[in-house]
């Protein structure tokens, strides 16, 4: 997939690949140069079959024009006089229709050259090349369709229009319309979506591969009745018959045995990803003036456990969890459509529902979540091993665009569980759910993570959550049960481990000796004095994680850093501040018994011994209500 695009602004109307060049990234603006060579333009006079009468547009949907392509004067000599039909023919005979883009979704450039057809008009065009036939377009190529229709809806003063075009304007035009639907008119089904294009469009998309992969890429079911309309008669040729080709059937798919370094979801457009950044910042109240080319992820990140964390915990008030040795996502759920965020501030998206209460048929818009990504291995029925991913969530940032970041977080945790958690679960128990959606097909389960009262962290915690575990724990979280959102490293947010370790930079000099770096004011420092040692299996060839970053525990026998495992989801090594903070807690040697020993006596001051008690009462109270109702 390539795309281009160009415009008429004040003052200059020259052909820009540079219009939007600040939407995406810098390798993309290499690839623009290339997309029309000269030599792309030769014998440019076949003309594709079924284009003589298949029908030149359709109504519009929305801002969106359906269209077969239009070709380029150079094919008249090819053409019958009433058969011919190009961008110039398009523009003078609808002027009502102003158009304000062009998206192109075939997968050649001879059928027209949009810098002459375009430019002088003003127009926008976005190249999407999608291969047709018997493959639908890919997943980032949809998403960077309805970025580009969004983006014009957004700018759209003027009610102009986005004419969509393959080469006959049915099928790969009809999917790519059908998404556009469903994201922008969410309470849609892929039914009703389907049958919006026919109408507009008749025969609409009349490949059944093409339906069935709408149906399964929105999780749901498709109904008996819902028929694939024959080939059109312009389309087939003289052999072939009214009947759809036979199904082969698919090869069987081969399970792949699912880990934490697994990358989830399909890339966004820089521009979508760029906006959906600064929407973060925005809800956690922090100002992004001169840094906007260089925002980090703003997740709110525990420092290690040591003596001084004792004496917060005396005097503010905190509550507790286990720490999943999982993967670090915040989420961001909007109308467009879920987006995980990952450590490197990276968005994708993931095909996830998220209504927000009954009464309000919605689903949720620009509501920011904060939590880890965990595989469960468990038995299933037949005692066979079966593996799932549940998305935990621990933390909310913003609901429907609402900031919570400044809320205490007893008060933001609650609003999870009744905002994001209990709507999904009760949309989910009605057997006649909106559009028979089937949540079992998400690729990823959601549930609230539990905390528990300081003075469980041992009955609780240690002794029943962490040992029933379907995935691996590494530790236990101090969350301040008051405390808001804090941006990044969070000095009021605890993390214990059973094993202290750092992420560092893994690197083998000319010379093979083995050298550790950190990450310090804006630079990578080299850790003189620290050495990392391979051990087990799996480590046989040390130099061929050269470059790479490498979670490592300290053995405090031999006062060297061990190698856990390689870490694909950051980006850079961990900073000095992280390391000071973990190496102090190591010297502090707190241990799992100093640990319990020193919450038991927090829990007897007589802050604790009040709040336990009203709590517990609370909790009481709301388990009696939930059994009335």
């Amino acid at each position: 997939m390539i795309t281009t695009m160009y415009s008429e602004e004040s003052g200059r109307s020259s052909y820009l690949p540079r219009k939007r060049q600040h939407e995406n990234p810098p390798e993309e603006q290499s690839k623009k140069s290339r997309l029309y060579p000269r030599d792309q333009y030769q014998n440019m006079n076949v003309v594709p079959h079924g284009w003589l009468d298949c029908p030149r547009f359709g109504h519009e949907i929305g801002p969106i024009i359906p269209s077969k392509v239009p070709l380029s004067e150079s094919y008249n000599d090819h053409l019958p006089p009433d058969k011919r039909y190009t961008l110039k023919q398009w523009l003078t005979n609808n002027k009502r229709k102003k158009l304000g883009l062009v998206i192109d979704l075939t997968n050649t450039a001879r059928y027209y050259n949009p810098s002459t057809e375009l430019k002088r008009e003003g127009i926008e065009y976005v190249k999407i090349r999608c291969t047709g036939r018997d493959s639908v377009p890919d997943n980032v190529s949809v998403n960077t369709f309805v970025h580009e229709v969004n983006q014009l809806e957004r700018r759209n003063f003027s009610n102009k229009y986005v004419l969509v075009h393959c080469t006959h304007g049915h099928n790969r035009t009809g999917f790519m319309v059908v998404h556009y639907l469903m994201r922008s008119r969410p309470l849609m089904s892929v039914t009703q979506a389907i049958k919006t294009f026919y109408d507009a469009r008749p025969p609409g998309i009349y490949k059944s591969d093409y339906i069935d992969a709408l149906y399964s890429f929105y999780h749901e079911t498709k109904p008996e009745s819902a028929l694939c309309p024959p080939t059109p008669e312009w389309k087939r040729s003289e052999n072939e018959s009214l009947s759809p080709p036979p199904r082969v059937p698919s090869p069987p798919t081969v399970t792949k045995k699912m880990s934490n370094d697994d990358v989830l979801g399909d890339e966004i457009p820089y521009g979508q990803e760029k906006r959906y950044q600064e929407f973060c910042y925005e809800m956690m109240n922090i100002n992004i003036q001169g840094r906007s080319s260089s925002l980090q992820f703003p997740g709110s990140h525990p420092v290690s456990l040591d003596r001084e964390g004792f004496q917060l915990l005396r005097r503010r008030y905190y509550y507790a969890t286990w720490k999943a040795d999982g993967t670090r996502y915040m989420m961001l759920l909007t109308r467009e459509g879920c987006f995980l965020i990952d450590r490197k501030f990276r968005f994708r998206r993931v095909q996830m529902r998220f209504p927000c209460k009954p009464h309000e048929p919605r689903v949720h818009d620009y509501t920011l979540l904060d939590g880890e990504m965990v595989v469960d291995n468990f038995l299933d029925g037949e005692r066979k091993p079966c593996q799932a991913r549940r998305y935990l969530v621990y933390d909310m940032v913003a609901v429907n665009g609402q900031s919570l970041a400044d809320r205490p977080f007893s008060e933001r945790w609650s609003v999870i569980e009744r905002e994001v958690i209990r709507p999904r679960n009760d949309e989910k128990k009605n057997v006649t759910n909106v559009n028979g959606y089937r949540y079992e097909m998400e690729p990823f389960g959601v549930r609230v993570k539990a905390f528990c009262l300081l003075s469980a962290v041992e009955k609780k915690v240690f002794n029943e959550l962490i040992p029933s575990l379907s995935h691996e724990s590494d530790g236990i979280i101090l969350q301040g049960w008051d405390e808001p959102y804090v941006y990044q490293r969070n000095q009021g947010l605890f993390k214990w481990k059973f094993l202290d370790s750092i992420d560092f930079l893994f690197e083998v000099g000319k010379d093979g000796r083995h050298m550790l770096f950190l990450y310090d004011n804006g630079r990578n420092r080299l850790m003189e004095g620290h050495t990392v040692e391979f051990r087990g299996d799996g480590w046989d060839q040390p130099g061929s994680y050269n470059g790479k970053l490498l979670e490592c525990f300290w053995d405090k026998e031999d006062r060297v850093w061990v190698a856990m495992r390689v870490r694909v989801d950051k980006s850079q090594p961990n900073g000095m501040g992280t390391f000071r903070g973990v190496m102090k807690s190591i010297d502090d040697n707190i241990t799992k018994e100093v640990l319990l020993e020193e919450i038991k006596e927090i829990i007897r001051l007589p802050m604790y011994v009040e709040r336990i008690r009203m709590d517990t009462q609370a909790a009481e109270r709301r388990r009696h209500g939930n059994r009335k109702a």
